[in-house]
């Protein structure tokens, strides 16, 4: 039995290295339209009006993984509800996945702390990564939080809704035994480079093993946030049951016709 559990965990870290050296070559035309699930002439012509990350290279269009990861991070990030399904839909399309991310299944109870200890950017990076990790599904939280400060540096993840989502600019497997999310809220808002100034007081930290996994996790997690009364509710909550039973509820709603 020892023998056979280990002969798949070396199958599965096998799959996952091939995936990750799959993940760092280019995009060519055909092949970020089937990762978008857009038709080439539709992506040629958004590489040629400049609507994407390309360049040109000997008269092919080519493109770097991670900055169409980045893309879409923006492209999310700024979609409606209506956009974000179809961003769901379209990731869930490229990857062949039948199965939704469920949020709350990502989200233990014990990574959600309704009083969050920090009043600066720092602090809530270096308490955010501790909450994951007390799960035991973080191994590194320094790691970890030195991973988010790089990818804030870069521009802030904090929305116009006092939310933001804290993630590094690439995934770190090696930091993780699997997935996770949490969720803190400070006692009052702090700055966090939030549009037009605004203060930030609730903050997920999303975790994932591979780029797929994490543009699919902000997408779902962007719907929630985009429900009528979830932002509120999460903030009058009392204790972090209540506020993890929110996330069910709301999200529960998601996929009903």
């Amino acid at each position: 039995m020892l023998e056979r559990k280990a002969e798949l965990c070396l199958r599965q870290c096998e799959e996952d290295h091939r995936s990750l050296v799959m993940a760092d070559q280019d995009f060519d035309i055909d092949s970020l339209a089937r990762y978008l699930h857009l038709s080439p002439a539709v992506v040629l012509r958004m590489a040629e009006r400049g609507q994407l990350p390309g360049r040109k290279v000997r008269g092919q269009w080519k493109f770097d993984p991670s900055e169409i990861h980045h893309w879409l991070e923006e492209r999310i990030g700024a979609s409606e509800e209506e956009e974000l399904v179809q961003v769901e839909e379209a990731l869930d399309k490229s990857h062949q996945q039948s199965e939704p991310i469920i949020i709350s299944e990502l989200l233990p109870v014990e990574a959600i702390e309704p009083r969050l200890p920090a009043r600066t950017r720092n602090s809530v990076i270096e308490a955010m990564t501790n909450l994951a990790a007390r799960t035991g599904k973080l191994w590194d939280p320094v790691a970890m939080a030195a991973a988010v400060r790089a990818r804030e540096s870069l521009h802030s993840t904090a929305l116009e809704n006092g939310v933001a989502l804290l993630h590094p600019r690439r995934p770190q497997p090696s930091l993780l035994a699997e997935p996770i999310l949490a969720l803190g809220r400070t006692v009052s808002g702090i700055p966090f480079g939030g549009p037009t100034g605004c203060l930030t007081d609730l903050f997920f930290l999303i975790c994932s093993v591979q780029d797929a996994q994490h543009l699919r996790t902000l997408a779902r997690l962007s719907r929630l946030l985009a429900r009528e009364g979830f932002v509120a509710q999460l903030r009058d909550a009392p204790d972090a049951p209540s506020m993890w039973h929110i996330i069910r509820q709301f999200e529960s709603e998601l996929d009903t016709p």
